[in-house]
């Protein structure tokens, strides 16, 4: 399953971390209008998959809605 989480803020990125912590998706997208935000949050995700043993996918992006395209579930935070 593929999820959005649309906005990168605390709240996104609090959701967005619980997504991926659960492994309630395989892949998941956090999107946000400000450049370099969201990658920068995915970034920290990823880097505490080992640590936290979750092996979801997460995905930062400014603006390129096309990377939501087929999730299954669309947060909007």
């Amino acid at each position: 399953m593929k999820i959005t989480v649309v906005g990168a803020g605390a709240v996104g990125a609090t959701c967005a971390d619980n997504i991926a912590r659960k492994e309630l998706a395989e892949e998941l997208v956090l999107l946000d209008i400000k450049e370099g935000f969201a990658e920068g949050k995915a970034i920290d995700m990823m880097q505490t998959a080992t640590l936290l043993g979750f092996d979801t996918k997460i995905k930062g992006v400014t603006n390129d809605y096309s990377q939501t395209a087929g999730s299954t579930v669309a947060v909007i935070t």
